[in-house]
């Protein structure tokens, strides 16, 4: 009976541990999307590992490819800055832990909000899949691949942010 007890307790830290593990792991993504969309650059790059793997060929066409947390918020400055509002928002986590790497799927809608007079809002739809690494004491996201779905609204918001970027 003791043993049987035993077996049982270790079950369950073994499960609570692991609860707690994949919990912390999808605060980590929550934390990325809401970082980026309040503009906070520095966190966002403290939540990337040293080199990303960014893939948003379905949506742009362009290869995935390797970047540091800072080549990223760089690129991303030239156009986020330019709405007045960014959301982004994700549900349905599916997420899955094999010792120091992590695997999330999530969907994302992101609305972007800027006022004109063809309208306000620009809306991208689609999935993403990360990886997370355990490093230096934390999760840290090492590949983010964007699966496009559809996007809807005035899709000529985006070149009028990069312009308000410039200016």
């Amino acid at each position: 009976m003791k043993k049987i007890t035993v077996l049982l307790l270790i079950s369950i830290l073994s499960i609570t541990a692991n609860a707690q593990r994949i919990e912390t792991i999808n605060e980590t993504v929550s934390k990325f999307f809401i970082a980026t969309d309040n503009k906070e650059w520095g966190k966002v790059e403290n939540i990337f590992a040293l080199k990303v793997e960014l893939d948003y060929s379905s949506m742009n066409g362009n290869p995935a490819v390797e970047l540091s947390p800072k080549q990223i918020t760089n690129s991303w400055k030239t156009i986020l800055p330019g709405f007045t509002h960014t959301h982004h928002q994700i549900g349905n986590l599916i997420t899955s832990v094999n010792g120091k790497t992590a695997q999330v799927f999530c969907y994302g809608t992101a609305t972007h909000y800027l006022e004109d007079d063809a309208g306000n809002i620009w809306t991208v739809v689609g999935s993403y899949n990360f990886e997370l690494k355990h490093l230096d004491n934390q999760w840290r996201i090492s590949k983010m691949k964007f699966n496009y779905k559809y996007q809807d609204g005035n899709t000529n918001l985006p070149a009028k942010a990069i312009e308000n970027v410039k200016q």
